[in-house]
């Protein structure tokens, strides 16, 4: 489990590089939609492995699990910017869903927290 999760806090840090540079002036929707969405999954993986919680692979199934770490293990709250950059990576990738309301600053700082958060659970 430990390998695991170190392995997924590993992508989430690659994928969080991405999204620093995603969300300057001009912001890269693309980019800061798809990695930050990948970056989030990774984190709450690996801080589901690190507590020893079984993951799936559903979108859907890692929103619950965020929930879970948030209300169970105190981090931040990210189920509903997941579902937010969920949205925003279908309307980058595919133009057929309208953009969530995001602001590319909040979203970029909100990511690295989680990140920052998870890091410390993650040894």
């Amino acid at each position: 489990m430990k390998a695991d999760a170190q392995r997924h806090f590993e992508l989430a840090k690659r994928h969080l590089q991405k999204v620093q540079s995603a969300w300057d002036d001009p912001t890269d929707w693309s980019d800061l939609a798809i990695y930050g969405f990948y970056c989030l999954e990774q984190a709450v993986m690996a801080a589901a492995a690190e507590h020893g919680l079984r993951t799936k692979k559903q979108h859907r199934d890692k929103i619950q699990l965020a929930n879970n770490l948030h209300k169970k293990h105190g981090l931040p709250d990210i189920a509903k910017l997941l579902t937010h950059l969920h949205r925003a990576q279908k309307y980058a990738s595919y133009g057929d869903v309208k953009p969530p309301p995001l602001d590319p600053e909040d979203v970029a700082r909100e990511i690295e927290e989680y990140v920052e958060a998870v890091g410390k659970i993650v040894k």
